[in-house]
């Protein structure tokens, strides 16, 4: 990891989001105390880490690693006593991801997405106030991906600070309120989603003189930069601040009648793109 910094608010969602190899789970590694690093320093709640602090935090770093002849009560009751907490809560925090009707059945039965929601189960024992989760819908078929997803903006409006990593930009757009971006070890980006990963709208226009279109376009204000496209432009404005009506009656004083008039959110995937290329 190269020059990464960057603070967690608390009671966010924070997304740790790069392609492969981008150093995610050994950032996570390095919070949770599984790897040591060979330089520079973080703290934890605002001071510098102990075990204490670490036992407020539920971590999930891998695949689901439970005895497959076993309960979810049973595992769990397993979980809590390594982690030496939780061991009376284990049916809130079964029922906290919808396993009730599932708790005494086999983890072998378990399908993929109900053996993910176990594991983040499993980081709850004990109520800690920070979860850390790593790629926690690695896997998983759209239904899991909706559960876990679903799960946990239901943590975060419980006031839990989550971390997370993925690859997976759709999933930080929707879970996240705040990003930093990886690239081969170095921080791109941080801050809250919408500032980082959605900044411009994107005003898609066409006309039957596209030649024209582009010399009125040229004379309006308030865009940043204008894009010219096979029959359509793109004229790109600071967030919010695009309005169509405006922009239409520009174009007709000036004789343009428009055809096509649309506003975008630049994707989260060229946004992406742009800053790990």
């Amino acid at each position: 990891m190269k020059g990464v910094s960057f603070a967690v608010p608390e009671g966010s969602v924070f997304g740790i989001l790069g392609p492969n190899g981008s150093g995610k789970t050994t950032l996570l590694g390095l919070i949770t105390d599984i790897l040591k690093p060979t330089s520079g320093s973080y703290k934890l709640f605002n001071e510098e880490p102990n075990e204490g602090h670490r036992r407020q935090m539920g971590t999930f770093l891998e695949t689901p690693n439970f005895y497959h002849y076993l309960s979810a009560v049973r595992n769990l009751k397993i979980s809590a006593a390594i982690k030496q907490r939780g061991a009376d809560d284990i049916d809130r925090v079964i029922a906290a991801v919808n396993l009730t009707q599932r708790k005494d059945s086999r983890f072998s039965t378990y399908s993929l997405g109900m053996k993910q929601r176990l594991a983040i189960a499993s980081c709850l024992l004990g109520n800690p106030n920070v979860l850390i989760l790593d790629e926690p819908t690695n896997g998983l078929d759209p239904v899991g991906i909706a559960e876990t997803r679903e799960l946990i903006k239901k943590l975060h409006q419980q006031g839990k600070t989550i971390i997370m990593a993925s690859h997976l930009l759709d999933e930080v757009e929707k879970v996240c309120t705040h990003v930093a971006i990886l690239k081969k070890g170095e921080l791109i980006a941080a801050g809250h989603v919408d500032e980082i990963l959605a900044n411009e709208d994107i005003v898609e226009i066409s006309a039957a003189d596209m030649n024209k279109l582009k010399q009125v376009a040229g004379t309006l204000t308030g865009y940043t930069s204008i894009k010219p496209e096979e029959n359509l432009l793109k004229m790109y404005y600071p967030l919010g601040t695009a309005n169509l009506e405006q922009i239409n009656r520009s174009f007709f004083e000036q004789g343009v009648v428009l055809n096509s008039l649309q506003v975008k959110k630049k994707s989260l995937e060229s946004k992406f793109f742009e800053l790990t290329n």
